[in-house]
């Protein structure tokens, strides 16, 4: 019965819930940017005044189980925050609508709701209750985004690429590299030796960076055989789950709940939001995505029932806390160490990025420092844009931005991965009509071109609609997050 459920993840439905189909806009220069004033309000559209309430509703639906909400991600949401909020004044404005029958049909020809081939009232709900939501909340989202597709078609129909574009695509995503590594910590670890008393030092003059928020959690597991007796997902279990929801819905809390439906004690935890307890080792048996969405939480005393990799947990917010931990603490002197490492990698890694938009770093300064510190540089063949079997995918594309006989930097977003790079040569490939792949890179070069329509598109509505970014609020929430 779940695994019908489960179908459901790789729909159109699913995707069309869980990721944004819209443009992702990136402003640059939105106009004034306002510093102080409400807190309530993130972002000012003209008039329109947007809460930050609704950012945060925003951020805790459309944020990944596996994302870290650190500083960037965080800037990249409020971006496409702001599009979606732009998208739905343009529908308004367009009168683009869809009526409640085609929605309807949209729906009930969805495979996911459908039992011996009719749609299933049954089989909906299950997935609601699954899912957490409820009706009118996925009916309203499956209208909205269905009008996002309506008006990203209005922008970019009708597109047909060039052979040359196909090409160039091609060559960009198949051309093969040779390529000169070195990793950055291997450069400077042997540098990096920091006595007691700078340790200490740096401790004292950071030492607001070493308070651990903490939260206390009361939760219950809740499975078939703890709830109805027996180990099937059968149509009692989901009626129970309802009923369930509805308590919570009307007020009662976890205390309630289980002694309504029989259920064991609580068991409580208190974590941080990296699924570490106070002493430093990891929360057991309640899972680390949900910790993490529980940080999202503002209100203490909430009773929250949710579902994780079909697993069901009722729970509550007990207290939170802020802690302020010692250096004598050896997880703190750890991460004392971590932070003046990644302050001299930083330092070094400025420092040859400077150089190298200078060019004050060629080939020739690339050989000089490794006959320096006596390393020899890894000699790695990239077959394509893809070929991640020595570096990762992410680091590849930074490699595959640059030209031949290129001396450039590449690092992922923390610093944890750092390498100079020296691109000694670069092969490049076509691609004929006749090939069998043609027309997966002819769909490739229409997506660019696309990407490249909506970059326009997004000028035309950064003229006609003034936003403002409230960055005083923006700077306050990340600290709250964080």
């Amino acid at each position: 019965m779940l695994g019908s459920i489960r179908k459901f993840s790789s729909s159109i439905f699913a995707k069309v819930f869980l990721f944004i189909v819209a443009i992702p806009f990136i402003f640059w220069g939105m106009g004034d940017v306002f510093r102080s004033g409400n807190q309530n309000t993130i972002v000012k559209i003209g008039k329109e005044k947007i809460s930050t309430k609704d950012f945060v509703e925003y951020l805790d639906n459309y944020t990944a189980p596996n994302e870290e909400l650190n500083e960037s991600l965080l800037e990249s949401k409020l971006y496409n925050f702001i599009g979606e909020q732009l998208l739905e004044k343009e529908i308004e404005n367009l009168k683009i609508i869809l009526s409640k029958s085609s929605l309807s049909k949209i729906i009930k020809n969805e495979k996911s709701f459908q039992k011996d081939g009719n749609f299933s009232r049954t089989e909906y709900e299950k997935f609601l209750i699954t899912n957490g939501l409820t009706a009118v909340t996925f009916e309203r989202n499956i209208l909205n985004q269905s009008k996002k597709k309506q008006i990203t078609d209005f922008v970019s129909g009708g597109i047909l690429p060039s052979q040359f574009l196909v090409e160039v695509i091609y060559d960009k995503i198949n051309q093969k590299r040779n390529i000169q590594i070195v990793n950055v910590k291997d450069l400077i670890d042997k540098k990096i030796n920091f006595s007691e008393d700078q340790i200490l030092d740096h401790y004292k003059k950071n030492k607001e960076n070493y308070i651990y928020s903490y939260k206390t959690i009361s939760y219950k597991e809740i499975n078939p055989l703890n709830l109805i007796g027996n180990e099937e997902f059968d149509d009692l279990f989901f009626e129970k789950i309802d009923k369930i929801d509805d308590y919570i819905v009307e007020g009662k809390d976890l205390n309630f709940i289980l002694e309504k439906f029989n259920l064991d004690s609580a068991v409580e935890i208190t974590s941080d939001k990296y699924g570490k307890n106070k002493e430093g080792k990891g929360v057991k048996n309640f899972p680390y995505t949900l910790i993490k969405q529980i940080f999202l939480q503002t209100e203490p005393d909430q009773t929250i029932l949710t579902v994780h990799e079909n697993k069901y947990f009722v729970f509550k917010i007990l207290k939170s806390e802020e802690v302020q931990k010692e250096i004598n603490d050896m997880n703190i002197k750890k991460a004392v160490l971590k932070d003046l490492k990644n302050i001299s990698k930083r330092k070094f890694v400025t420092n040859i990025i400077n150089k190298i938009n200078n060019n004050k770093f060629n080939k020739i300064d690339f050989d000089n420092l490794l006959k320096k510190e006596g390393i020899a540089a890894k000699k790695i063949f990239l077959e394509n844009l893809n070929d991640n079997k020595e570096l990762t995918e992410n680091l590849v594309k930074q490699i595959y931005s640059y030209p031949e006989e290129k001396v450039i930097l590449v690092a992922d977003m923390g610093l944890s991965e750092v390498y100079l790079v020296y691109i000694d040569e670069v092969e490049n490939v076509t691609i004929s009509k006749e090939s069998e792949d043609y027309k997966k890179y002819l769909k490739l070069s229409k997506a660019k071109m696309v990407t490249d329509l909506y970059a326009a598109y997004d000028s035309y509505l950064q003229k006609k609609y003034k936003v403002e970014i409230n960055y005083n609020a923006f700077d306050n929430l990340k600290k709250n997050i964080k």
